[in-house]
This record gives structure tokens, C-alpha cells and sequence, in this order.
């Protein structure tokens, strides 16, 4: 299934400053950056608990936002991209 995870992190303290990096790294190991906040993550029903517990226990709710958007199995209908892109799509195959 595809989740879309959004997010914008409180970056007035340094501890925010690590949060946000936390965040984007965590959600790079299970997707990929469609815009500097948003990651397209492809991800089974395990993964996405796995996901969103760990981003759950990095953001700070009293400063911070989470945003998840679930397009589920039939993604690829429900995805439009228009203009320029510098990211590979979802589904593309990684090289590790």
C-alpha cells in the first residue's frame, strides 16, 4: 500500500532541529522524498506499524506535525505529477 507522510517539524531549538532530521531519515528507510516534507513510502501492513511508531516516538506533538494520507494498493490511479521531478517514482526499483 501507499502511504504519503507529511510533516513539519518545529526547527527553533536544536533539539527541533534534530527531530526534523530524525523524521527524514526515518521515513528515507522506508520511502522515497517527493517534496523536501513529503515521502511516498510503499509499505505492507507491518511495515507501516513499524513506520509510524517511529515517528511517533520522535515528533513532538505539543510542536510539531504528522500527516499521513493513505492511497492504498490501487496508488498508481490516484497519483497525478505534473511539472519538474528529481525523485524516482515510489515503485521504482532501488539499488543498495
Amino acid at each position: 500500500m501507499m502511504v504519503v507522510v507529511s510533516y513539519d517539524v518545529s526547527t527553533k531549538t536544536k533539539s527541533g532541529q534534530k527531530r526534523l532530521k530524525k523524521v527524514a531519515e526515518t521515513c528515507l528507510n522506508f520511502g522515497i522524498r517527493a517534496q523536501s516534507s513529503v515521502f511516498e513510502c510503499i509499505v505492507d501492513p507491518g511495515q507501516w506499524e513499524i513506520l509510524k511508531h517511529e515517528l511517533l516516538s520522535i515528533y513532538n506533538p505539543e510542536e510539531d506535525n504528522l500527516r499521513f494520507y493513505f492511497l492504498g494498493s490501487n496508488w498508481q490511479n490516484r497519483v497525478e505529477n505534473y511539472g519538474v521531478s528529481k525523485n524516482l517514482k515510489a515503485d521504482d526499483p532501488f539499488i543498495i
